[in-house]
């Protein structure tokens, strides 16, 4: 049954309901679930208008078929994931495409970045800011024009989701402060986000559709493309799933409605791989270029539909216009490499290496890496390391992955390796249903986001290297789960290495693993100060060995990248204090993530058509925790230090909000509509660093709005505190910074699904800061 829908999709919705006796076998039953939208044609909006100008003056020259060639990808001599071909009549050079997410994927000479989740958890803009250059500039000396990420959705709804790790949080707001972006919108989950054939093979399953209402969408999942649009992206991609029904690559409600009209884009629309379905209804739909090729439906059949009607030659210049207009707008057209040149065709064959590795932003790498990492327990002061004789060293995630999978035949399953090549991918589906990676440390997930740098410092180089200068003394066992008397008694420390890994393709088996509890609760059993390190691709659990009176620290470590080891050393011996803040809630039990802790699957009537209904509408993730009232074991934004931070001297200022007007009114520009980054308040707060050692505070600020509901089934329930703000800032000992907050009409709104704008509610806002979801020592209010 369809739940929550948004207010035209209702009626469908009844129609459906009232006929679940049998199979539904086709999608008639769906149509107008999504409405129709025409696809608006773009001028050049805000800054666009001098690459409009020059893209409207290249298209004019082209023939239709060139037109055409430049909407669909086609073979080129390269390794990029997708190519343009050039149009030398024109002298257009083409474009070169590939996966991002860590680094440039599928080629050597690159570096290893950490993961958008571990930039989440470092909560530092600018030291994301910093990264996205770099990134951008090895995909630049590579000669790609389009790099395939960041990514931004998903966003975290479903706890075992398989790419959770290269987003950046399960808040909207805080992703949308670091983003860049990919998979527009609602990519949830791994598991039927393609068509795949019925196991009789008579019937396709289609890709699972995540139906969603209005509010929820502009509310939640919308957020962060809005900030990225807004910043200027030139570039979006849809996703494989269906949203309300309609595949997202042909969906003109999200595409014509939402992005292009609603938030003004100007850039273009490319498909993921094989996520088009139609071709017709794909290019009235929205979508201006299908990678990795045009041949399935357009190429010669989208000439063809403009030769006869089906799609209008406005269309088609628009298509065109808009990726030719990211071009000029990215400065591509000049001091651009030639498209592709440093992605080889073939790796194992001679070629010419091209070095994408700038050594300046080694810097920005390594603090990345540092600064992702989460201290969540540390009693008696465990850490740092301060002056140990000697080190015990256990887990096999402590050591560099081993290249060429050799066979793993202990525990938990055979062949459970993370495949160092430069796929980062195990092809093997048996290997990717996996709950660690049993081979080495790992630095990165698995699939398109994925990255093979240069270099891989693990954790036991690292702490090897660094003992050594320090005369520790080191004692290891890497191989057995079973390790009883492996402990030395006169160890100053146990560190226990364990991981959780995540892929692409499929979504997590589970949130732990009793082979990794099982090890860390035999070396505790023994080792009087446990120090537990994990390097997790998302969410995971702690309670089976929490509360073990000896271990005395937990580290989540999550994707750090190639200086993995390098940061880890910086942390544990107490050169950096650790600073980052969980970007998602670790829950005490699996169960106490509800309905969103696994993928849905195909039940009847829709066996062939799989439902996802998000009716849980806004509450997942901490907002859900709060409404539900569950004891998290470590709530959103939480994070230890080696020192202590006092919150004092909170000031809350109106700027406008009194007598701001209901709703925007600016005509819009790339984002919406301007008056929405009108700031309406300001809050200041004093933090002061109580305690011996310097570190970054990151502190935080959530904003109740007065009237702000959200319907889910058979209840109407409030909605709760949201993230509205953050800072972080380095404080010596006694020293004290203020922090301040700029709060925006959008941040004070909420979406009226009538009106179809931002609104502005009359009541009482209040504003809370602290350090994190739930430790608000401060708080004020305003009125409107």
């Amino acid at each position: 049954m369809l739940l929550f829908l948004a207010p035209q999709l209702l009626a469908a919705c009844t129609l459906i309901t009232l006929s679940t006796a049998q199979e539904i076998l086709n999608d008639t039953a769906f149509y107008g679930q999504s409405p129709y939208v025409e696809a608006p044609i773009a001028t050049g909006l805000g800054n666009w208008a001098d690459a409009y100008s020059k893209a409207a003056a290249l298209v004019s020259r082209m023939t239709p078929e060139e037109k055409v060639n430049l909407t669909g990808g086609q073979r080129a001599n390269n390794g990029a994931a997708g190519n343009i071909l050039p149009v030398p009549r024109v002298a257009f050079p083409g474009m070169a495409l590939a996966d991002a997410g860590q680094g440039v994927r599928g080629t050597d000479f690159v570096s290893g970045f950490p993961s958008g989740l571990h930039m989440g958890a470092s909560w530092n803009r600018e030291l994301e800011h910093a990264r996205a250059t770099a990134l951008g500039a090895e995909f630049k000396a590579k000669g790609v024009n389009v790099l395939l990420g960041p990514v931004v959705g998903p966003l975290g709804r479903i706890a075992l989701g398989g790419r959770n790790w290269e987003g950046f949080s399960n808040d909207p707001y805080l992703s949308g402060a670091l983003v860049h972006e990919t998979h527009f919108i609602v990519n949830e989950q791994e598991l039927n986000r393609n068509p795949v054939r019925s196991p009789n093979a008579t019937q396709v399953i289609e890709s699972s559709s995540s139906n969603l209402d209005d509010k929820t969408m502009h509310e939640l999942y919308l957020w962060p493309f809005v900030d990225a649009v807004k910043a200027g992206t030139g570039s979006i991609m849809c996703s494989y799933e269906r949203i309300n029904n309609s595949y997202g690559c042909q969906n003109a409600k999200t595409q014509n409605g939402i992005l292009n009209t609603e938030l003004g884009f100007q850039g273009f629309i490319v498909s993921d791989w094989g996520a088009q379905h139609a071709g017709v209804a794909s290019a009235l739909g929205g979508l201006d270029m299908v990678m990795p090729s045009g041949s399935a439906f357009w190429a010669g059949n989208l000439t063809a539909a403009v030769r006869n009607g089906s799609v209008p030659e406005s269309r088609l210049d628009d298509m065109v216009t808009r990726i030719l207009a990211a071009w000029y707008q990215l400065g591509q057209d000049t001091n651009h490499p030639t498209p592709g040149f440093g992605m080889p065709a073939s790796l194992t064959a001679p070629h010419e290496p091209i070095d994408a590795r700038d050594p300046s932003a080694r810097d920005t790498i390594l603090q990345g890496a540092i600064e992702g990492h989460v201290l969540v327990k540390n009693t008696n002061s465990a850490l740092p390391l301060t002056n140990p004789r000697l080190l015990n060293l256990f887990g096999c995630d402590a050591l560099v992955p081993r290249p060429n999978n050799p066979s793993f035949t202990g525990a938990p399953r055979a062949n459970n390796s993370w495949n160092l090549g430069y796929s980062s991918l195990d092809p093997a589906v048996p290997a990717l249903l996996r709950d660690i990676a049993a081979e080495g440390t790992v630095i990165s997930g698995g699939g398109s986001g994925a990255v093979t740098p240069s270099y891989i410092s693990s954790p036991f180089d690292a702490i090897s290297a660094f003992a050594r200068g320090k005369n520790i003394a080191l004692l290891w066992d890497f191989d057995n789960v079973n390790t009883t008397g492996a402990v030395v008694g006169s160890a100053s420390a146990c560190l226990v290495f364990i991981n959780a890994w995540a892929t692409e393709f499929n979504d997590r088996p589970n949130l732990g693993d009793s082979y990794s509890d099982t090890l860390v609760n035999n070396i505790a059993d023994q080792c009087a100060n446990t120090i537990v390190i994990i390097h997790n691709a998302g969410i995971r659990l702690v309670d089976a060995f929490y509360d073990h009176p000896n271990v005395t620290a937990i580290l989540y470590a999550h994707l750090p990248g190639q200086d993995s080891g390098n940061a880890l050393v910086e942390v544990l011996f107490g050169q950096q204090s650790p600073s980052g803040k969980l970007p998602y809630t670790v829950a005490q039990r699996a169960e106490d993530y509800g309905t969103l802790l696994n993928p849905v699957t195909p039940e009847s009537p829709y066996t062939y058509f799989p439902q996802d209904n998000f009716a849980e509408g806004g509450l997942i993730d901490y907002r859900a925790f709060d409404a539900l009232n569950i004891t998290p074991r470590f709530e959103f934004g939480f994070g230890l230090s080696y020192t202590t931070f006092k919150y004092a001297n909170i000031k809350v200022q109106d700027a406008g909000l009194a007598e701001a007007e209901q709703y925007p009114s600016e005509a819009i520009l790339p984002g919406g509509r301007p008056d929405l980054w009108d700031v309406l308040a300001s809050v200041t707060v004093e933090v002061t660093n109580t305690g011996t050692a310097e570190a970054a505070e990151i502190a935080q600020l959530y904003l109740t709005i007065p009237n702000s509901r959200i319907n889910i089934p058979s209840q109407v329930r409030p909605v709760g505190r949201q993230l509205r703000g953050f800072g972080k800032e380095s404080l010596r000992p006694g020293e004290t910074c203020i922090f301040s907050f700029d709060l925006t009409r959008r941040d004070l709104s909420q979406w009226d699904v009538v009106a179809q704008e931002w609104s502005l509610e009359r009541g009482q806002y209040v504003v809370e800061v602290g350090s994190s979801s739930r430790t608000l020592p401060l708080s004020g209010s305003l009125s409107r």
